[in-house]
């Protein structure tokens, strides 16, 4: 098992979350080049803008090396929004994506949310089983075309008086 370490996001990371979203996706799932466009524009505003107190974004590091991200938004008063959550391949099936999920949904509960929200897509499989099994509630589910892919857009929902800590 490797050392991981939690830290917090960096603008000097944009560079690298962006390249490998767009690598990954497009890989993975086929996605064209607008979804890389839409990640750096999430994580210019998040740079910009964001307010520490109740929005923050992980990096997982072992030693200098990046092996995933989540991010908790500010999507209304009451709910926090889940995004950028990635994890490389090498970081995969370790517990990485548990620790990080937790880390997220324990800062947006300590920021004082009622609850959190995130859009996926029914495509991917494991980061869905993981939502299910921490608590989250799927409540939406639509046809879309995104990213040249015909894809089901997911919409979830978390309570945190429903959560349970898997």
């Amino acid at each position: 098992m490797m050392d991981v370490t939690l830290r917090r996001f960096a603008p000097t990371d944009m560079q690298w979350l962006v390249a490998r979203h767009q690598d990954l996706y497009s890989r993975e799932a086929g996605f064209d080049s607008s979804f890389g466009v839409q990640v750096a524009d999430i994580l210019h505003s998040f740079c910009a803008a964001h307010d520490p107190v109740c929005e923050r974004g992980w990096m997982a590091v072992s030693g200098k090396e990046r092996l995933g991200t989540v991010f908790c938004m500010k999507k209304d008063q009451e709910t926090a929004q889940l995004r950028l959550f990635l994890l490389t391949p090498k970081a995969r099936g370790r517990g990485l994506g548990k620790r990080l999920l937790r880390e997220c949904m324990a800062f947006a509960r300590s920021a004082g949310y009622s609850g959190m929200m995130l859009k996926t897509h029914e495509s991917h499989r494991t980061a869905c089983a993981l939502y299910r099994a921490f608590g989250w509630q799927l409540q939406d589910s639509r046809p879309v075309c995104n990213y040249g892919q015909d894809l089901v857009e997911q919409t979830w929902h978390l309570t945190f008086q429903e959560a349970v800590a898997s």
